[in-house]
């Protein structure tokens, strides 16, 4: 099998050169790709290049036909040449047989209409017993003197084709053929004695068109085979293990072994997966070491934001939420832990490293109350923990007792609920709304300056809109109260105070300007307010 041959088809085609094609001693090996004979006849068809323009001057009409006449020679390559050429694409030991396919003297405007296609064809006649005609979708033919011995051996397909006919020199012909060159590869395959010497080289989309044909000639040991090299390489990328993956389950019910490389992507294991992620928060959660536990910190929201726009069940759902509010209310009693142990006068007569380990676990305890809140931010389920937030009266008066140093860390805490209030991110009780400000709007002023100038990530307008807007969506009786207890804190610190003008302005027009009766009528008093503009 190591005669190759390539013949023109139609008229009007010009000189085509042969496209080297290894052929084992098993078996043929490799078939060309469309791009390749297309690539080759475009060399190889001088006619078809752009001529430049012939000058004008001084050339009769009449020597147009014969500068194609004169070029012609330095344009065809001789057929040594063209052996030579083809024999860089394969290695010494490989036997290629080239031939070359004289060019037809035909004009130009009739070549570029002609659409090309080329013919192939392997093997013998003389000493195969059967031909396998693939008849390409790209526009070329592949001819397969084959063994009917080793078809029915291998393929279940050629076996059913071959018992239906049995003429003398019997054919099949495969129509519509999607992918020629790897068609001819698989059934080179069935040559050879070891596939994994033949696959290991291979890429993995290479591999995954192996499987495709594999599977509609009925090839299963060629099937295992490349099974065993998807389940021992790589998969570099999703969109590479969603291939694999989408073609390995396609061949579960050919009833060979795909366990082996879909337990890469899914587990049997009897363990909840409530259990690991539990696991994975509290590694975190404990954690002391900076670098490490920032990049885990965003990997773990990153990674719980793209679960958040995937359809799960309810139960997966509060399960996770269940677990961190868990892991919250053990935080939040460690803060409240640290910080009666911090506000004790004799903590302020001891030595630094003993004052040192309780700030740190404070500040420690508090970022991990921020990150969880971002969590259920995210998952629509910080509503609880604005409640179990605004409950807690005694961190808040155990707050001043401390240097604001350390104890900022939870004022970013309130601030981040102020501003997911005002966003609508979280919608908690009207109850909820207003013991939160009663409780933490002041600490939070105590606070302001520092975190205005020590805190990167505080950022103050966001913050003020977000204080400004939950004190709106009060009833108006207890935005008149909340908003004249600001203002007598803001005329004393000014910028380093919330900035809440926008809310007193909303608060004063809904008061003063366009106040709503119970009737429900309103009292329309914008020309009070607005002059009004006539023209003359």
């Amino acid at each position: 099998m190591a005669e190759i041959r390539v013949r023109k088809v139609e008229q009007g085609q010009t000189k085509i050169r042969n496209v080297p094609i290894a052929v084992t001693p098993e078996g043929f090996w490799c078939c060309p790709s469309p791009n390749v004979f297309q690539k080759s006849l475009k060399t190889q068809n001088p006619l078809n290049k752009p001529k430049s323009p012939v000058p004008t001057t001084q050339t009769p009409v009449h020597k147009k036909h014969t500068s194609v006449t004169e070029k012609r020679p330095a344009s065809a390559a001789p057929k040594s040449g063209i052996v030579s050429d083809d024999k860089r694409g394969v290695s010494s030991d490989t036997p290629v047989v080239s031939a070359s396919v004289p060019a037809e003297r035909t004009p130009p405007s009739k070549v570029e209409n002609v659409p090309r296609k080329v013919s192939i064809e392997f093997g013998e006649p003389g000493t195969s017993d059967l031909r396998v005609i693939l008849l390409g979708k790209q526009g070329f033919t592949v001819k397969l003197n084959v063994h009917k011995n080793i078809l029915v051996e291998n393929s279940s397909y050629f076996a059913n084709k071959i018992s239906e006919q049995q003429p003398v020199f019997p054919c099949i012909e495969i129509d519509d053929c999607e992918d020629v060159e790897i068609y001819v590869e698989t059934v080179g395959l069935m040559y050879c004695k070891e596939f994994k010497q033949r696959l290991i080289k291979q890429s993995v989309s290479r591999v995954l068109r192996i499987i495709k044909v594999a599977e509609q000639l009925g090839f299963k040991s060629c099937m295992q085979s490349c099974l065993e090299y998807l389940e021992a390489v790589p998969w570099v990328g999703e969109e590479e293990e969603e291939k694999v993956v989408s073609s390995v389950l396609r061949l579960q019910s050919e009833g060979i072994g795909v366990t082996p490389v879909l337990k890469r992507v899914s587990s049997d294991i009897s363990k909840p997966h409530k259990d690991t992620f539990s696991h994975i928060l509290e590694l975190v959660l404990k954690s002391n070491e900076e670098r490490g536990r920032r990049e885990m910190k965003s990997i773990v929201l990153k990674l719980l934001r793209e679960n958040n726009s995937l359809p799960s069940s309810s139960d997966s759902v509060d399960s996770y939420n269940e677990i961190i509010y868990g892991s919250c209310r053990s935080c939040l009693d460690s803060v409240l832990g640290l910080f009666k142990q911090a506000a004790e006068p004799e903590f302020s007569n001891n030595s630094n490293e003993c004052r040192e380990p309780v700030m740190k676990q404070m500040v420690l305890e508090a970022d991990n109350l921020s990150w969880m809140l971002e969590i259920l931010t995210d998952r629509q389920a910080a509503d609880d923990f604005a409640v179990m937030w605004a409950s807690q009266q005694d961190l808040a008066s155990l707050h001043t007792k401390l240097p604001i140093m350390s104890r900022h860390h939870v004022s970013c805490i309130t601030a981040r609920l102020f501003v997911g209030i005002g966003r609508g991110e979280l919608l908690p009780s009207k109850d909820t709304r207003n013991l939160l400000l009663q409780t933490w709007l002041q600490p939070l002023i105590n606070d302001y300056s520092w975190l205005q100038h020590g805190c990167r990530s505080f950022d103050r307008k966001v913050v003020e809109e977000g204080i400004g807007r939950t004190i709106l969506t009060l009833p108006l009786e207890e935005q008149q109260s909340i908003l004249l207890s600001w203002l007598g804190s803001f005329l004393k610190a000014g910028d380093n105070c919330p900035n809440l003008q926008r809310a007193f302005e909303v608060w004063w027009r809904r008061t003063f300007v366009r106040p709503y009766a119970e009737s429900g009528n309103i009292r329309q008093l914008d020309h009070v307010m607005t002059p009004k503009v006539t023209e003359h």
